[in-house]
């Protein structure tokens, strides 16, 4: 058959999704200057498709410019097309950054973090789905069996991250019915959330070539066990020295680390609505299923909103502080990994700025019960309205608001089955 290499273009956008462009392999170099076309509009397409709401409406131009250090190419040698796409940051026609991107959103917040406190922070995503690929059987979690199930799809998956740049870290038959996870190694902050988008879209590129898919919804079904995407965080010093970990506080925690923190507890009823943005995922953050209902710090809980890890097989100080790190758990992947993690570190950074001490035990309040209550919340804060920028927030909302107004109605098992068909 007549081929001709194709390659694609795309940011991950605020419903977290890779939107984009693709064009003829043999265009790439005069790509790498002119990206490919978008609209301000596009931005403002829901998960489902259609853009309901936007403040942009049909005028504008921008372009997406390809990020040569966000190259995957990815041959699985089976005959079909390999996985070639550039991960990209939406401009402006002049080359200048569109307000609205979400990489740059990443970045602001980095940059926010190392203005106020000299900082950096290095992150790795744990990302849970279900693969329909593998029979259901129940009493099987994280058993030899499931893993042993799943073929060579894991296999598939592995070898797909590795040969995108990232480093895999594990791979696992998780708690839920076809449950699996992946993680890839930490990295640095838009790095990690880079590879947080790739390792995703390697698992659906690896189950799509194997005739199944990879459901990355908060909540596959409403009486079931909900996918979660947990972001582990640490705090680092110019130099490479990592500065999360005090033997002598009861968490272990240094100053900055519990200001961090700290921030993050007092803003997380706000930025719910960011690493927790749809519907189903309100669903998840209930009683009784592993997952958060409180804006609390626990050690050790996977039931907290944010947990501290224990470390493992050390007791030498240098490698207890270099492992030692945080696991945000309010989070899935309806939400934009850039996105996710930019709203952690503007809210972390912003605990450091005020030195925002921790809760007292038992004090910790609710999270929202729904989207449409994080996102009051969140309308209401002048700080995260100054992260996004006024035009950033005002989209945000609206696209938020106009895809819970599109699922109204909706029992739990309908909207849960709408959000499986396309995460």
């Amino acid at each position: 058959m007549l081929r001709e290499d194709l390659i694609f273009v795309g940011t991950c956008d605020i419903a977290g999704l890779v939107r984009g462009k693709g064009f003829p392999a043999k265009e790439l170099t005069a790509r790498r200057k002119t990206g490919i076309g978008w609209t301000h509009s596009n931005l403002m397409q829901t998960c489902f498709g259609p853009i309901l709401d936007s403040p942009f409406g049909t005028g504008g131009d921008l372009m997406i410019m390809p990020d040569p250090s966000c190259e995957v190419n990815v041959d699985f040698g089976d005959g079909s097309a390999p996985e070639h796409f550039f991960l990209g940051d939406i401009r402006n026609t002049d080359g200048t950054p569109w307000e609205c991107c979400v990489r740059e959103f990443l970045r602001r917040a980095v940059a926010s973090l190392e203005e106020t406190s000299g900082l950096h922070l290095i992150a790795a995503f744990e990302q849970e789905f279900v693969y329909t690929g593998v029979e259901d059987l129940p009493g099987h979690a994280y058993s030899l069996s499931a893993f042993r199930r799943q073929g060579i799809f894991g296999e598939s998956l592995v070898a797909a991250i590795r040969e995108a740049g990232a480093k895999p870290d594990s791979f696992l038959a998780e708690y839920g019915p076809r449950q699996y996870e992946v993680t890839v190694a930490p990295q640095t902050a838009l790095r990690a959330a880079d590879q947080g988008v790739i390792a995703r879209e390697m698992a659906r590129a690896a189950s799509y070539r194997l005739g199944h898919r990879a459901i990355f919804s908060p909540m596959p079904v409403a009486d079931g066990v909900g996918n979660g995407v947990h972001i582990h965080f640490s705090l680092h010093e110019k130099s490479g020295r990592p500065c999360t970990y005090d033997a002598d506080d009861p968490l272990g925690l240094s100053d900055n680390a519990a200001h961090f923190a700290a921030g993050i507890l007092h803003h997380l009823p706000a930025i719910a609505a960011i690493t927790a943005p749809s519907p189903v995922s309100y669903l998840r953050l209930t009683p009784g299923r592993w997952a958060p209902t409180t804006a609390d710090i626990v050690k050790q809980d996977r039931g907290a909103a944010l947990r501290v890890c224990p470390v493992f097989g050390t007791a030498k100080p240098k490698k207890t502080a270099a492992q030692f790190n945080l696991e945000f758990r309010v989070c899935d992947a309806a939400a934009s990994p850039y996105m996710a993690l930019g709203a952690v570190i503007f809210a972390g950074a912003d605990g450091i700025a005020r030195k925002l001490s921790l809760p007292e035990t038992g004090t910790a309040p609710s999270l929202p019960h729904s989207l449409g209550e994080a996102l009051d919340v969140m309308e209401k804060s002048q700080q995260i309205a100054g992260w996004f920028g006024p035009t950033f927030f005002e989209a945000y909302l609206r696209h938020k608001r106009s895809e819970l107004a599109s699922v109204a109605g909706l029992d739990p098992a309908a909207l849960c089955a709408r959000y499986a068909e396309v995460y």
